[in-house]
């Protein structure tokens, strides 16, 4: 045994455990309708205290691995559309309109449970910040391919993604698909994510008759 008193283990199996842990935690999480602690977790699961603790030394490394298992088919989906041959427009539309998919899944199947990660994301939102991050990275990706293709004329990438991001925000954001979930769709994403291939680019006058539509 180790100094903290759990067996001598590689890295991947510690990692193995976290997602494991993880998930049994996330599956008593859905069953009581509420957040739940390590020592919680150690009881209803019949293990030790300091077999979980081994694990999730802080309180904070075992909310990071559940942010990890909620974020793992959302980071899959990107992960698959980065990979696709696809044209770069379809591309981004399908981007959004996975992840969209899942996420609006999440909520039908089970609503309570759902409201329950978007209280725990605003409560743990820096433990997401790195997969939203990447999601940023991505995008900027995609928006680089597009410029290859001649869109997004004249916009810097960075101006370029928080446009977009602010166009399509309801269909990523929980907080808002769990509001407004009825008026989400494919289709009305698909005309957003065309409009903004057609019409994002920089111009000499915006819509306040103001030149340039650089600035924040």
């Amino acid at each position: 045994m180790d100094e903290r008193g759990y067996g001598r283990v590689s890295q991947d199996e510690i990692d193995e455990l976290r997602s494991r842990f993880a998930r049994d935690a996330m599956a008593i999480m859905e069953r009581r309708g509420e957040e739940i602690t390590r020592s919680r977790l150690a009881s209803e699961l019949n293990v030790t205290r300091s077999r979980v603790e081994a694990v999730f030394p802080e309180e904070a490394d075992f909310y990071d691995a559940i942010v990890a298992e909620w974020f793992k088919p959302k980071l899959a989906v990107m992960d698959e559309v980065m990979a696709t041959e696809l044209p770069v427009r379809r591309k981004m539309y399908e981007f959004f309109a996975r992840r969209f998919q899942l996420l609006r899944e999440d909520f039908q199947r089970d609503p309570a449970t759902f409201r329950l990660y978007v209280e725990m994301g605003e409560r743990y939102f820096e433990y997401a910040q790195s997969y939203i991050d990447l999601a940023d990275h991505y995008l900027c990706e995609l928006i680089a391919q597009a410029q290859a293709d001649g869109y997004f004329e004249g916009l810097e990438i960075n101006r370029a993604m928080s446009l977009i991001n602010q166009a399509v925000l309801c269909y990523i954001q929980p907080y808002l698909i769990a509001m407004i979930d009825e008026r989400l769709s494919e289709g009305k994403l698909a005309e957003l994510i065309d409009a903004l291939f057609e019409g994002l680019r920089q111009r000499e006058v915006d819509a306040r008759g103001m030149h340039s539509i650089s600035g924040t």
